[in-house]
């Protein structure tokens, strides 16, 4: 395989700028390798008797299957551990709980809310340790986007994307400094009540224009997409602020992604433009929020067209991810 073990190895992944951009490219081409090997019937062996726990403080369906399909591809064993079956900063401390696991684990991932719980794993466990979602961060997301991009236009440096909702979230986050490291230019087009913090965004401002890119926050919708080679959005309300639903959906209505929205990027006539989403996705009435509600932050016509590449997307949070454990396990 492609990737300079030596530099990843025994190493974890909290947030995405931990990576050199070397790192980011060594991972996307491992990726690319792995998942090129699986296509043509090829299985391996990178991860065979490892063991690696699978915390999960929060629901998933990509990333608790990515992480349990990219270590059996390679021979590894992956267990499940939920908030129910052990006893993580409850009856037992999360320094305690690491450092069992770290015994008995190759590696870790967790997936929960505090970037906190995360970071004392990493420094506890004595094993890698991956942040699979965070309320902060959400890097091996943003690995799988940056694969899908580059399958799609070939080269990362120069293209445009903007993204389109709550612009302070963890997924908007971690875009925003993984965009920044490959020298894209990056749109944030939220309402102004959800801004992103100004420090993050002074943050990725310096990386960008350091590779090349560049990094804009708007407020509006119309002229914010002129251009984009990619229209990014994720759900409206997150884990956790369900509270905040009504007035959410009230604030974010005028942000919602439409065909007219698409239009507007100019690039959809020449085939230089997709959509992406990080799912679940609110664009139907095929769930028990929009059978009432209707389209949320996507309109079905979008998610659904062609151009949308949100399942590709998903597929390849599998092979970012086993990239992510061989490189930091082998």
């Amino acid at each position: 395989m492609s990737i300079n073990k030596t530099r990843l190895r025994g190493r974890s992944l909290l947030t995405l700028d931990e990576l050199s951009v070397q790192d980011m490219t060594d991972l996307l081409d491992l990726a690319a390798d792995l998942k090129a090997r699986k296509r043509s019937g090829g299985r391996g062996d990178l991860l065979l008797r490892k063991n690696i726990a699978l915390i999960f403080e929060k629901s998933s369906t990509r990333t608790r299957c990515a992480f349990t399909v990219a270590a059996a591809d390679e021979g590894g064993q992956a267990e499940y551990l939920d908030v129910h079956d052990i006893h993580l900063g409850k009856k037992e401390s999360i320094v305690d709980t690491a450092r069992v696991l770290g015994r008995m684990f190759d590696g870790i991932a967790f997936r929960g809310f505090k970037q906190s719980t995360v970071e004392t794993l990493a420094r506890c466990a004595g094993v890698p340790v991956w942040n699979a979602l965070t309320d902060d961060w959400h890097p091996t997301q943003v690995l799988a986007d940056l694969l899908t991009l580059r399958e799609q236009f070939g080269a990362l440096q120069g293209l445009r994307m903007v993204y389109v909702g709550d612009g302070r979230n963890n997924m908007v986050n971690t875009l925003m400094i993984g965009c920044a490291m490959v020298g894209m230019h990056f749109v944030n087009c939220a309402p102004a009540m959800l801004a992103p913090d100004p420090a993050l965004v002074e943050r990725a401002t310096e990386l960008a224009v350091r590779n090349g890119g560049s990094l804009k926050v708007t407020t509006d919708p119309h002229d914010g997409v002129i251009g984009a080679h990619a229209i990014y959005t994720d759900v409206w309300v997150s884990m956790g602020e369900e509270a905040q639903f009504e007035e959410r959906v009230r604030l974010l209505k005028p942000y919602r992604i439409d065909q007219a929205m698409v239009e507007r990027t100019g690039n959809l006539e020449s085939g230089r433009f997709i959509f992406l989403h990080c799912l679940p996705g609110f664009h139907n009435r095929d769930t028990e929020v929009t059978r009432t509600i209707g389209e949320l932050e996507v309109t079905d016509e979008v998610f659904e067209a062609p151009y949308s590449k949100v399942f590709d997307q998903a597929e390849n949070r599998m092979h970012t991810i086993k990239a992510l454990m061989v490189a930091t396990l082998t």
